[in-house]
């Protein structure tokens, strides 16, 4: 019987095998992936469809790709499904986030070990209750490549931690406009009592995709401002430059190839 996965190319990145590295980093802006790319060396477009801009080139003599992953778990989930089709293994997103820890201020990293599974990808992936959990080899090379990059000054710091993954940017902005008001503000104090770093929309997608098909995944978001600070009234930044993430995402792609070459 014919099906739409019949064909040498991955139904939605257009991607085939041998055009993806083992390596992807994952933003979720389509244009943000050429500026990447370009920290890449032969960095080429493989392909662009819908929210799926794909490139590959190398980082020390070994094949790395970016791919966009759009906004959400599920555009996100589909994304990962398909680059491991492709043969990619290892996954990092580098994504923008809303802080929810005080200690979080904007400009800062924060660096997933968990996502708390506040949306409904994951659930198509794992049993309920199991958490949608990092890597921790990748986890590991996140830390490290963050502390060589931040000063510990304000908006300058890094984090790592458990972030909250959710699938309504303005259930967190504007929760009063909903008709589930008080759940989400329930829900809500409770990540923040728990210590929860920040929020943002894919992390719990792409890291159960990563458990079920035994691909290793990580995140390094930047915290863009912080709503709890905001609501204070404390000082905070408010920044949409990514730059120390990427880097960070890059630095910790250079430790895991040499940690994998040396296995």
């Amino acid at each position: 019987m014919a099906s739409i996965m019949d064909g040498e190319r991955q139904f939605h990145i257009k991607a085939k095998k041998g055009e993806v590295g083992r390596y992807v980093i994952l933003p979720g802006d389509p244009e943000r992936v050429p500026k990447i790319a370009a920290l890449l060396d032969n960095a080429v477009q493989i392909a662009q469809n819908r929210e799926y801009n794909l490139y590959t080139g190398e980082l020390d003599g070994v094949k790395v790709s970016v791919c966009s992953t759009g906004i959400g778990g599920p555009s996100a989930a589909i994304a990962v499904e398909e680059l491991i089709k492709c043969g990619a293994d290892t996954f990092i997103r580098v994504g923008t986030s809303g802080g929810i820890k005080l200690d979080v201020v904007g400009g800062d990293l924060c660096i997933a070990t968990a996502a708390v599974r506040a949306e409904g990808t994951s659930r198509e992936y794992l049993p309920a209750g199991y958490p949608a959990a990092a890597d921790y080899e990748v986890v590991s090379a996140l830390a490290d490549s963050a502390k060589e990059l931040c000063d510990g000054s304000f908006g300058n710091s890094y984090h790592v931690g458990v972030v909250q993954s959710k699938d309504s940017f303005y259930g967190e902005v504007e929760p009063d406009a909903s008709a589930v008001t008080g759940l989400l503000r329930e829900e809500w104090e409770g990540f923040r009592k728990c210590g929860c770093l920040t929020s943002e929309m894919e992390c719990a997608g792409v890291f159960s995709v990563g458990l079920v098909r035994g691909a290793r995944c990580g995140a390094v978001l930047t915290a863009i401002w912080n709503v709890e600070r905001s609501v204070r009234g404390l000082p905070d930044n408010i920044t949409e430059d990514s730059t120390r993430a990427i880097k960070c995402a890059i630095e910790a792609i250079r430790k895991l190839i040499k940690s994998d070459n040396a296995k």
